[in-house]
């Protein structure tokens, strides 16, 4: 008999009931917002929770040449691009828990790349993956596709729980306590469609880590984190967790504080349960800028908030996913695909242990290794994706992994087969070493596609990368094993606050005329699970970002102790002394004397609005604000420098002057006489900038102000090296803010210059 069976009929046999319903209802919920039917706010929150993002369209070229097959604008007007989600392709992003992957998944992406995208698959810093230029339409189908291998799209975005990351080595780590693996997937099912996580106001992040000197996990760093212990208890050895909670990165950086000790495997998630249920009912929901829980446990105290979850706890009735999802953890095993054999092989291939020296690292099972494949700005082709599944499983079977250094890792390979292992990898342009290493640069999507992007952090990736690779040989032993990591704007998606060398973009205005730069972060440490978080010591023009890398790293050579850690130099020479060494390489040239500091890097178009007529009058006041500006920046300075010698009240308040100087810089274009008496600077900020909403950014809101205003209202405050350091943050980025608010209000000074008939101007 003829298989009159479609496509879906077939997928739908192999898709779980519950994901085939939850597709199918999206489907409609599409037809009815095409149809008005659905709040554009409500059907916004509902795309993102199934895994779809708008983007970015101006920019939508990759540093390659590649980018979308065909875009349709139904306005028939391309140079105007699409304005609604209808119009044009946008971002779809595909959870994979603690980033474990399958050939045959592999294979599946492979595919989506090609037919919904633009032909790359993109790993991120969660462990995720990322395809680009997917319309809506298409989403649907995508999405039944992923879930007949056993993928979700489901809360990959949106107010939810995120995608629970973990070790990439877990389970084969020589370093580790236990394999933390089954215990994240255990959350992440458990946690995924839960009903106490459907009401948070802002994104839950959860990690896992097997230990606690290794950066895998980065637990300090999220709202939930699970680092591995155990502890003899009535004369049985016995799994738990150390457990943290509060921590994030965003604009201003939080460390998780711990929340137990202890806390038993079995107990892992009716906890995660009762802290879900505490932060839905008490956290922020209206100012989205305070909605994370970092910002609960901060106005609660760590105390308060562990007695709110533990009573919330008692109140939990049982839920027997509890047993059975973590009891399956006795029952995980991993196992290789292959026997293993020691290396032995006396005729290698070139270039060979290069890449074993960064890529290969020993399993603690013996006669194995992980082989890391590195993948340049975390893109890797659909051809190149398909090639990696079949290498994948004639070496590894399916134990296959993503980082959350943007890489995939092959574990449990034969030591003899690390060579021909390599040469597969290297045929298909796979091969290049430097994992882990200064040379493979994070960076997040940044202007390339990204809505909130300032600068090119890709563009700037791509060259910092292409730099230190071709002279990585060179380079010393302690810098070698340094991590650069690049943000497109201030949120840190690519991870900066915790880098060695961090950036994220910004822009300055010179002569009229609009410079990308980055903000140069030092003092973050990637180790200890991301023990601390850096500061920004000064904006440097893109254009010469690689001369901060030489230089920073040339000096560090020459000037480092025995030893010593590049943190560790920092602390000993002081900020200071490195904004010193740094100086020369803030300034910016003339637009005559030199246009390439007026583009980013990897783009040829001026990064600029155009020509712009500046009277005396409009000059004069620029030249002032400038120069207050430039005081707010010299006194967030001072106050880290006062951080670092231990003195938090003077730092607290030095960061809080820098943004009443800030502040009145701009009320000074207004009402040049405004006196120095904060009540006077905030009142009438208030008045003229914010309630006014000329302030705010149209991407980051009221938040920048309210750094500002919340400050002024604490009359009695608690000064530690935390608030100290969170507050100096918060003055960096209300600088930034008050940068952008003159440049935006010199635009429309100038186009009111240019427009003496007063006719109607487009709305910025």
């Amino acid at each position: 008999m003829e298989d009159t069976r479609t496509w879906k009929d077939v997928l739908g046999e192999a898709i779980p009931s519950d994901l085939g319903r939850e597709i199918d209802v999206f489907e409609s919920q599409i037809e009815l917002k095409r149809q008005g039917k659905i709040d554009d706010k409500v059907f916004a929150e509902t795309r993102l929770r199934r895994g779809a993002y708008g983007q970015r369209y101006d920019n939508g070229r990759r540093d390659d040449g590649t980018g979308p097959k065909e875009l349709h604008y139904p306005s028939g007007d391309v140079t105007k691009g699409p304005e609604t989600l209808w119009e044009a392709p946008g971002m779809h992003r595909i959870k994979i828990p603690f980033g474990g992957l399958t050939a045959e998944q592999l294979e599946v992406l492979a595919d989506l790349a090609e037919e919904y995208a633009d032909g790359i698959c993109h790993v991120t810093t969660r462990q995720d993956f990322q395809l680009h230029f997917v319309h809506i339409d298409d989403t649907p189908d995508l999405m039944r596709r992923l879930a007949a291998v056993g993928i979700t799209t489901r809360e990959a975005c949106g107010n939810s729980v995120r995608n629970v990351t973990a070790c990439p080595v877990a389970g084969v780590c020589c370093d580790e306590t236990f394999d933390v693996t089954p215990y994240a997937t255990a959350c992440a099912r458990f946690l995924l469609g839960h009903p106490d996580v459907q009401d948070f106001g802002r994104k839950f992040k959860v990690a896992f880590s097997g230990c606690a000197h290794n950066a895998c996990g980065l637990v300090t760093m999220h709202d939930l984190g699970f680092i591995a212990r155990v502890r003899d208890v009535d004369g049985e050895r016995r799994r738990g967790f150390e457990t943290y909670v509060g921590g994030g990165l965003g604009a201003v950086p939080h460390a998780a504080g711990l929340f137990d000790e202890f806390v038993p495997a079995e107990e892992i998630l009716p906890l995660a349960q009762a802290i879900s249920r505490v932060f839905a009912r008490l956290g922020e929901k209206k100012n989205r800028a305070k909605a994370r829980l970092k910002f609960l446990v901060a106005k609660l105290g760590m105390e308060e908030f562990r007695r709110l979850v533990l009573e919330e706890r008692t109140l939990l009735p049982a839920d027997e996913r509890w047993r059975t999802y973590v009891g399956a953890a006795d029952e995980y095993e991993e196992t290789p695909s292959k026997d293993g054999v020691r290396l032995n092989a006396t005729e290698l291939p070139v270039a060979f242990e290069n890449w074993r020296v960064t890529n290969v690292q020993g399993q603690r099972q013996a006669e194995y290794a992980v082989a890391t494949v590195t993948l340049p700005l975390g893109d890797i082709s659909a051809w190149q994706t398909r090639r990696l599944a079949a290498i994948a499983r004639r070496f590894v079977g399916d134990n296959i992994r993503t980082t959350v250094e943007q890489n995939i890792v092959l574990r449990w390979v034969s030591e003899a087969d690390l060579p021909a292992l390599y040469s597969e990898l290297d045929a298909i342009g796979l091969g290049e070493p430097g994992a882990a290493s200064i040379v493979d640069v994070t960076a997040c999507p940044g202007t390339d596609t990204c809505k909130l992007g300032i600068a090119s952090s890709r563009g700037l990736a791509a060259e910092l990368r292409e730099r230190l690779a071709a002279k990585s040989l060179e380079l010393d032993a302690a810098v070698r094993g340094l991590r650069i990591k690049v943000s497109g704007c201030f949120n840190s998606c690519g991870q900066h606050h915790v880098a060695d060398i961090g950036f994220y973009g910004v822009s300055r205005k010179v002569g009229g005329r609009t410079v990308p730069h980055f903000q140069v972060m030092l003092g973050g440490q990637w180790t200890e699970n991301a023990a601390s978080y850096g500061l920004a010591i000064g904006a440097v023009p893109s254009k010469r970002i690689p001369e901060v890398v030489d230089r920073i790293t040339d000096r560090y050579v020459r000037e480092r102790e025995k030893g010593e850690s590049l943190q560790g130099y920092y602390a000993r020479v002081g900020k200071k002394h490195v904004k010193e060494m740094l100086a020369d390489l803030m300034q910016v040239p003339d637009y005559e004397t030199d246009r390439s500091y007026y583009s980013d890097w990897r783009d040829p178009r001026e990064f600029t609005i155009g020509d712009m007529g500046v009277g005396e009058c409009a000059g004069e006041v620029v030249s002032l604000v400038e120069f207050d500006l430039a005081e707010a920046e010299r006194q967030a300075f001072e106050a880290q420098i006062l951080l670092e010698d231990g003195n938090y009240q003077a730092a607290d308040e030095m960061a809080y002057s820098a943004m009443l100087e800030a502040a009145r810089a701009l009320v000074r274009t207004e009402f040049r006489d405004v006196s120095a008496d904060p009540d006077a600077v905030v009142e009438e900020f208030k008045t003229r900038f914010h309630e006014t909403q000329l302030f705010n950014d149209k991407y980051a809101g009221a938040k920048f102000a309210h750094y500002l205003l919340g400050r002024h209202q604490l009359r009695v405050r608690e000064y530690s090296i935390d608030s100290a350091h969170r507050l100096i943050e918060e003055a960096l980025l209300f600088i930034e803010a008050a940068h952008g608010c003159e440049s935006r209000l010199t635009e429309q000074r100038a186009a009111i210059a240019a427009n003496p008939a007063g006719v109607a101007l487009p709305v910025q």
